[in-house]
């Protein structure tokens, strides 16, 4: 008998570092790279106007965990002193939570205390960034057995890493979900009540695999495997890649992701033998996509957050609701308003998601009129959920400010010594968005060096799109009333999540 939605005793959520949505099956995609995804997704509900919100890696968690769009404040960075994650909320709530996860931006300067108010972590060392061996498997036994890939351009981390990896069950992806997929099955049932978040790094670069998953795409490549994209712009017009190393990079891409893919599946079979399947949500997420030759467009280069980047996947597979699309418009932030939702827990600092559940309940058909996305320093984003809105800064890109007491930014592996200088004697205080808390806030101006991600490619002009007519962002309506109606509603909602007076200058919306 259908007894209709229902709370879950246990949510999982699966996070999929940068997860094209174009190229899930689920999503129409026709490379046939996700049938586990696909067998997922047969199942679930799929959101069609799901949106990143915060970029890159660090800010789209901080969205998920805390609930509160990062962007517009500040770069890169840990919880703030006046915020805390949802994991606080559920551990007095008497919710067990545990995270699993190889994302080593998670234990650097600017994540580190994301992980700290589960009740407990895994994190499986080895890729990417993550500083784990000091030297090289000196065995016979240990790279060997990889397929040979062409060097990072710089020294890498991952090039001593990869080295320890015997074979495919070594790799840090496949680690995780079998690490997830044995907590399932093991633990689970042993809590009234948990949320397990599997933050899997994959499929972000480094695209290093195995013989079997890379040959299923690009089987006539000769030479080292080509693992590390380039981030730019006019990427094969400028000659940084030929068009057959770009499709040779885009094949690997899938090969990881079909990997990655592979290995959800002993997930959703965990799921499937526990006994309290029936009380358990599972949500399928990811912080934002990676360009794979679109528009020229390598990595997640300076540029505005074109479709393939913002526009991203969200499959939910919720107790009592049956499977099919809801095409209402969702954010990241959303994800952290939902299981506050589910767990029956309230955030103490301000928040700016909104709960899906009464999307999946049918008690609504919409749950926000706009969604924000952006990179701290470069174009702000809005979408209204039929159109969308790049809207430029103006005067040199100024004033522009950073808001943290948690001051950093992203570490760069090839540059050690890269810092963000100290604050100096221009930093003012002002008052945390919704809370008493002093937050210190400093200006850069010309000639500054500015955190990491706020350098590009391409800051540009204001553009505006009928996403309904024209999905592909071909045709600007920049200059028309359409613009005038977006920059009033994105002048709207910046007031309504309270960002700095001083974002609604640098765009010239004051």
């Amino acid at each position: 008998m259908d007894t209709g939605p229902q709370r879950p005793d246990h949510v999982v959520v699966v996070l999929l570092d940068s997860l094209n949505r174009h190229l899930l099956g689920a999503y129409g995609g026709t490379d046939g790279a996700t049938p586990q995804l696909d067998r997922f997704a047969a199942g679930a509900t799929r959101f069609t106007n799901h949106h990143a919100g915060s970029l890159p890696c660090i800010p789209a968690r901080h969205d998920l965990l805390c609930g509160s769009l990062d962007f517009l404040w500040r770069p890169w960075g840990s919880i703030e002193v006046w915020e805390d994650a949802i994991t606080r909320q559920l551990r007095a709530a008497g919710v067990t939570t545990q995270l699993v996860t190889d994302h080593p931006h998670l234990f650097e300067v600017g994540g580190e205390n994301y992980h700290t108010d589960f009740s407990a972590w895994e994190y499986l060392r080895g890729h990417e960034s993550d500083p784990w061996r000091t030297r090289e498997d000196p065995s016979a036994i240990g790279a060997p057995r990889l397929p040979a890939v062409a060097a990072a351009r710089h020294p890498h981390p991952y090039d001593v890493s990869r080295t320890w990896f015997r074979g495919e069950d070594d790799l840090p992806g496949p680690r995780t979900l079998a690490y997830a997929a044995e907590w399932i099955r093991s633990t689970q049932q042993h809590h009234e009540r948990s949320l397990l978040v599997v933050d899997e790094f994959d499929p972000h670069e480094p695209w290093d695999v195995p013989d079997v998953w890379a040959q299923r795409f690009d089987p006539t490549w000769e030479g080292p495997r080509l693992i590390w994209p380039p981030y730019g712009s006019e990427v094969v017009a400028r000659g940084v890649l030929t068009d057959r190393e770009a499709k040779h990079l885009r094949a690997m891409y899938l090969a990881k992701l079909t990997m990655i893919d592979h290995w959800f599946g002993g997930i959703l079979d965990a799921l499937d033998e526990v006994a309290d399947h029936e009380r358990t949500a599972v949500v399928v997420c990811t912080d934002h996509g990676h360009y794979l030759g679109e528009r020229d467009l390598f990595g997640k280069p300076g540029v505005p957050l074109w479709s393939p980047m913002e526009h991203v996947p969200l499959l939910v597979r919720w107790p009592g609701v049956a499977p099919g699309d809801i095409d209402a418009l969702t954010t990241s932030v959303d994800l952290h308003a939902t299981l506050c939702d589910a767990f029956g827990v309230e955030p103490q600092h301000r928040v700016h998601g909104v709960s899906v559940l009464p999307l999946l309940d049918g008690s609504a058909t919409s749950v926000r009129d706009w969604a924000l996305a952006g990179v701290w320093g470069r174009q702000v984003h809005l979408h209204d959920g039929h159109r969308k809105y790049v809207r430029a800064p103006v005067e040199g890109n100024r004033p522009l400010e950073m808001w943290s007491n948690r001051w950093s930014t992203m570490p760069v592996s090839f540059l050690p010594e890269l810092r963000l200088p100290r604050p100096d004697r221009r930093a003012r205080l002002e008052v945390a968005p919704g809370a008493d808390v002093p937050v210190l806030c400093q200006p850069f101006g010309p000639g500054d060096l500015l955190p990491f991600w706020a350098y590009g490619d391409d800051l540009g002009s204001s553009m505006a799109f009928d996403l309904d007519e024209d999905p592909a962002e071909q045709h600007d309506l920049a200059g028309t009333a359409v613009e005038d109606e977006l920059a009033e509603q994105l002048r709207d909602a910046l007031l309504e999540v309270e960002a700095p007076a001083e974002q609604l200058v640098r765009l010239g919306l004051a």
